[in-house]
């Protein structure tokens, strides 16, 4: 009997874990992960980062050393945080060989306080590449104005990247030109496109929860009737438009060149709303060549209980178009939504990041 999971697989999606931890790396939960669950992928994010460590368990004693080496803060952190992406790396490089680099990857973020400096993040994504030293890493770089040129920079040097906080398809639109701008430049540098990848991470959730408030708000039958339906449409309509823009002549001339597409990646895919089905973001957003990053909660609901039917976007398009044309009738300003959603994860994204560094820094102290 197939299972959800391999039917999501076979069908087209690669499944990586919204989550990584010390211990889920020592203590073969990862591994057990791919050969049970078919995740073929791990993303991490400040917010995960500082769930793990501020739990404590598996850290005591890389904490103990950095304290020993009278490291700062951040140094000690950054030196944790890619020494986990490292070692899940290593965990990953089969199922990268096998898949020539698409899957196996593990992706590592700049920090949230550098969302709004360009230079700043080039930098570090130099940084947090070389200190992982492993092919199958991914940079994530957060899709801000300041951001954009700074994945152009970052492809163009080699480095592969997942673009993260994408909201709306105006911003999307952005971000694959900033990619297709980077590759451009890369061929011009003499560099293999081969081995450069991407994925752009559209979040999906936040888009309902934020929308369903607004539509509550509203109140009327017409404005209820879309409940819950904005953040699947917004994602299909990301896919209509990631085949539209790698269909023009510059994207397909690249690839023709080596290049490698920049795969849409649905991410925030938890439900947050307990009325809603728990596999809703992963079951209705199938098509081929996409990535569903997922909270383990929401693999796990997926592995006991999804229904895969095939794609679920490409017959999609037309109802996605009435679901957000019908937002924008009843008074809801998607650009208004997306905007605020991009602002509030950046600034949820600091707030974690300072958590940590609070954490690591009580830690550090007590260690001395």
């Amino acid at each position: 009997m197939t299972s959800p999971t391999a039917a999501l697989s076979a069908a087209g999606v690669s499944i990586w874990l919204d989550d990584l931890s010390r211990t889920r790396i020592t203590s073969g939960n990862l591994a057990d992960l791919i050969a049970n669950r078919d995740v073929v992928g791990v993303t991490t994010n400040p917010s995960i980062f500082q769930a793990a460590i501020t739990a404590g368990v598996g850290y005591e004693d890389a904490l103990a050393a950095q304290a020993a080496a009278g490291a700062s803060v951040d140094e000690a952190i950054f030196a944790i945080t890619t020494t986990d992406v490292r070692d899940a790396s290593d965990i990953f490089r089969p199922l990268y060989d096998a898949t020539k680099g698409v899957d196996g990857r593990v992706s590592i973020e700049v920090s949230p306080d550098l969302a709004h400096d360009t230079e700043g993040t080039i930098a570090q994504a130099k940084e947090l590449h070389a200190a992982v030293d492993r092919e199958n890493v991914l940079i994530k770089i957060p899709a801000t104005k300041a951001g954009l040129p700074a994945i152009t920079a970052a492809i163009a040097a080699g480095i592969s990247v997942n673009v993260t906080l994408i909201f709306s398809l105006e911003r999307y639109a952005e971000v694959i030109d900033a990619y297709l701008a980077g590759l451009e430049q890369a061929k011009a540098a003499g560099l293999d496109l081969s081995g450069i990848h991407s994925v752009a991470s559209f979040f999906v959730s936040r888009v309902d929860t934020e929308i369903d408030k607004r539509l509550a708000a509203i109140g009327t039958d017409e404005a209820l009737a879309l409940k819950s339906k904005a953040g699947v449409a917004n994602a299909r309509l990301a896919y209509e438009l990631f085949e539209q823009k790698f269909a023009e002549e510059g994207a397909k001339a690249l690839v023709a060149a080596g290049a490698n597409v920049q795969r849409p990646l649905w991410a925030s895919t938890g439900v947050k709303d307990p009325s809603l089905p728990d596999t809703l973001y992963v079951t209705e957003l199938v098509a081929a060549g996409v990535v569903n990053t997922m909270p383990e909660k929401t693999l796990e609901a997926t592995f006991d209980h999804g229904v895969v039917t095939g794609d679920t976007i490409t017959g999609a398009y037309a109802d996605a178009h009435a679901v957000v044309d019908g937002l924008a009738a009843v008074g809801v300003d998607f650009a208004d939504v997306t905007q605020l959603l991009e602002d509030e994860g950046v600034e949820k994204f600091i707030a974690s990041w300072h958590d940590l560094q609070n954490t690591v820094k009580a830690a550090l102290e007590s260690a001395q």
